[in-house]
């Protein structure tokens, strides 16, 4: 029990009186039993003052959190302006737009997304050994990594099948597995024979079982080349003056029934995105709950195709978290404070 100021100082003064007497060795029985309530009674006071300032540091460190968690919910929460990788992707040009200061060869260059829309799954390509085959039976109920390239590019399509196989080789997903892989060439001058070679370096570079017969890399003739390169959005050109393609670099993740889901751009493609992008084209029939869980959190965005934190999700997951912190900081709090109540009793 607390006491009051006007009693606790006549409990001082008796005690520095008893204190006295009883150091020179002539204190009453009455006077030591005195001494000794005022010592209890301090050290009670003690345990308590310290209990509460326990409790009321424990109550500012949960405020200080708050203050800081909805800081940083607010500061990531903030919408902004997509920021496109370059000025090669995103929507088609609209007339009269502003120049961008591309080089003349790029100008009608770039990859447009066609999100969610059907390639064409009876164009006629020739596979590697030079037979012809339908673009439709290589969706075999599984999602599919497209890539457009031309095997004879000196530098940026070697870049994107680099790319490519890299993030591959990251991700458990295996190729003939969870998802297949098919390259096409848009150059209608390329054969057969230069696509089987192609294949044959980056087949061995990936080093997986089953690559072989489900990464397939095609050419075709003008006529299907434009059906699939329009559907998907990729503007190309041929520079007289280099006497080489001018292209944008990029692969798209198709559904198993041939519909467009992602876009990746550049030729760095993170094994976080080409996973995740794999197990929402599939509909969540491959991956693990983890995989969901990251789905919750993570969105995909199209202006940079990449995926970035969700805001909602991320707002949930924060509010949950505050919860429990400042169901923690209570219950030790009121478990602190019984047990120096019960102490001082």
């Amino acid at each position: 029990m607390r006491l009051s100021r006007s009693t606790s100082e006549e409990r001082l003064c008796l005690s520095g009186r008893s204190y006295l007497d009883f150091q020179r060795g002539c204190a009453s029985e009455s006077a030591r039993r005195s001494l000794a309530e005022v010592l209890v009674g301090t050290e009670t006071e003690r345990r308590s003052l310290a209990a509460l300032c326990c409790g009321r540091a424990a109550v500012y460190a949960l405020l200080l959190l708050l203050t800081a968690h909805c800081s940083l919910l607010t500061a990531f929460g903030q919408p902004g302006s997509p920021q496109m990788n370059s000025p090669l992707y995103g929507a088609a040009p609209a007339t009269g737009q502003v120049s961008t200061g591309l080089p003349k060869a790029l100008k009608n260059v770039g990859i447009d997304q066609r999100l969610n829309e059907q390639i064409p799954l009876d164009a006629v390509f020739k596979d590697e050994q030079g037979r012809d085959v339908r673009f439709g039976q290589f969706f075999k109920g599984k999602p599919v990594v497209l890539s457009l390239v031309y095997y004879a590019c000196p530098m940026l399509c070697n870049q994107v099948l680099n790319g490519m196989m890299g993030s591959f080789r990251q991700v458990s997903f295996n190729i003939g597995e969870q998802f297949d892989v098919v390259t096409v060439s848009f150059d209608p001058r390329e054969t057969p024979e230069l696509a089987a070679a192609k294949k044959s370096t980056y087949i061995k570079a990936y080093n997986r079982p089953g690559a072989e017969a489900n990464w397939h890399f095609l050419t075709g003739d003008e006529a299907n080349i434009k059906r699939l390169t329009e559907a998907v959005g990729f503007r190309y050109v041929w520079d007289e003056q280099t006497k080489q393609y001018a292209h944008a670099s990029g692969i798209m993740i198709l559904t198993p029934d041939g519909k467009l889901a992602r876009y990746f751009y550049g030729i760095d493609y993170p094994p976080r995105d080409l996973r995740l992008g794999l197990v929402e084209a599939s509909q969540n029939k491959i991956g693990t709950p983890v995989d969901a869980l990251m789905l919750y959190c993570y969105h995909y965005d199209p202006a940079t195709g990449k995926y970035g934190a969700a805001a909602i999700g991320a707002v949930r997951i924060g509010a949950v978290a505050t919860v429990l912190a400042f169901l923690s900081f209570l219950f030790v709090s009121l478990r602190r404070e019984r047990t120096a109540h019960r102490g001082a009793v």
